[in-house]
C-alpha cells in the first residue's frame, strides 16, 4: 500500500500515559494488511526495543519507516532459528527488551517463535504479548460459521494423497476449522475437502483481509470447489474457514462397526478402539463396547484383534 500514514504525536509513544517496558521478550502483532491496524502500546514497545527480532526486514523495515521508528532490525526465521535463538536469548539475559514479529498479524502463528518463548521460559526471562491483527481471527470472524468451538490447523500437505490422509483426521472433530492456504492449490484443496470432509459442508474463503480488494466468499464446499476450478485461484492471501459436521452426520453403527473390522484386523483390540474413536468422533467407552460384541460373536477369528485386549 501507498497509502501516507501520519506516525502518532511523539507525546503519545513518550509521554507520562506510555507503557513502561520491563526488559524481556514482547510478541507485537502486527497489520495484515491495513497498516493503520496496529495498536499505540505496540508503537510505543517497537519504539523502545532495543531489537526487533523479525521474518524479513524488507517487510518490517519500511512498516517502521511509516511511523517514523528507527529499529535495529535482527533476522530471525524458520531458516536460521536454530543458530540465532541462543544469541537472542544472550541478548535478552542482559537485559534487552526485544520485540519478536511475524511480516504480518500475531507472532507464533505458523512461524519458530514458540520456541524462543519456550526457551526464554526456561531461563526465566519476562514473557508477554502485545495483541493485535490476526488472519486466523479475522477469517472467522467474517466467515459467519460457528466460533465458539475451533481449531486452527495451519496449511493442508501440498500432495493430494497426503492433503486428503491429513483431511480424514480432521473430518470427525467437532469443530469449526481454520486452515491457510495458497491461492494456486486453493481449487485442488478445495475439490479434496469437498471429497473428504462432504459436499454440503459450509465454509467461507476469505482473501486480501482489511486490504482495499477484502473479498469473502461463503458456501458448501461443493459450490466453492466448483466457483474456483471454473474461475481459477483468487489473488492475495487466503484463510479459509470450514464449519463443523453436521448433527446428522454421526457415524451410524454400521460405519462403526466396519470401522472396527477393519481395524481389529490388523491391531490389537484396545490400539484399534483407540483408532476408530478417534477417527469417528465417538466416545470410546462405546466403541470398546461395541469392539468385544464383535470380537465375542466371533466377528474376529483371526489376526492379531481376535486374543485378549
Amino acid at each position: 500500500m501507498t497509502d501516507p500514514i501520519q506516525p502518532p504525536p511523539d507525546a503519545i509513544l513518550t509521554g507520562p500515559d506510555a507503557a513502561q517496558f520491563t526488559p524481556g521478550l514482547y510478541l507485537v502483532a502486527t497489520p495484515i494488511g491495513n497498516a493503520a491496524d496496529i495498536t499505540l502500546r505496540a508503537l510505543a514497545l517497537l519504539k523502545r526495543a532495543d531489537l526487533v527480532a523479525c521474518e524479513d526486514s524488507r517487510v518490517t523495515g519500511p512498516f517502521l519507516k511509516r511511523y517514523g521508528i528507527q529499529a535495529t532490525l535482527f533476522p530471525y526465521h524458520e531458516h536460521n532459528a536454530a543458530k540465532v535463538r541462543p544469541q537472542l536469548l544472550h541478548k535478552l539475559q542482559s537485559g534487552a527488551i526485544v520485540a519478536l514479529v511475524s511480516d504480518a498479524g500475531t507472532p507464533l502463528i505458523s512461524d519458530p517463535g514458540y520456541k524462543l518463548v519456550r526457551d526464554c521460559v526456561a531461563a526465566g526471562i519476562h514473557v508477554t504479548a502485545l495483541p493485535g491483527a490476526s488472519a486466523v481471527l479475522t477469517g472467522l470472524s467474517l466467515s459467519g460459521l460457528p466460533s465458539d468451538r475451533f481449531l486452527f490447523a495451519g496449511f493442508p500437505p501440498p500432495k493430494a494423497a497426503a492433503r486428503e490422509k491429513w483431511l480424514a483426521e480432521l473430518k470427525p472433530l467437532r469443530a469449526t476449522l481454520v486452515l491457510l492456504e495458497s491461492a494456486q492449490r486453493l481449487p485442488e484443496s478445495l475439490a479434496s475437502m469437498a471429497r473428504v470432509l462432504g459436499e454440503a459442508r459450509e465454509a467461507a474463503v476469505t482473501r486480501e483481509l482489511t486490504k482495499k480488494f477484502e473479498e469473502v466468499r461463503r458456501g458448501s464446499l461443493a459450490d466453492l470447489a466448483a466457483y474456483y476450478d471454473e474461475h481459477g485461484p483468487p489473488k492475495g492471501e487466503v484463510t479459509l474457514v470450514i464449519g463443523p459436521p453436521a448433527e446428522d452426520a454421526a457415524a451410524t453403527a454400521a460405519d462403526l462397526d466396519d470401522a472396527l473390522r477393519a481395524a481389529m484386523q490388523d491391531a490389537p483390540l484396545r490400539q484399534a478402539v483407540d483408532e476408530v474413536a478417534g477417527a469417528l468422533g465417538l466416545p470410546r467407552k462405546q466403541v470398546y463396547a461395541r469392539a468385544l460384541q464383535l470380537r465375542d460373536a466371533g466377528d474376529q477369528d483371526s489376526g492379531p484383534g481376535a486374543g485378549g485386549d
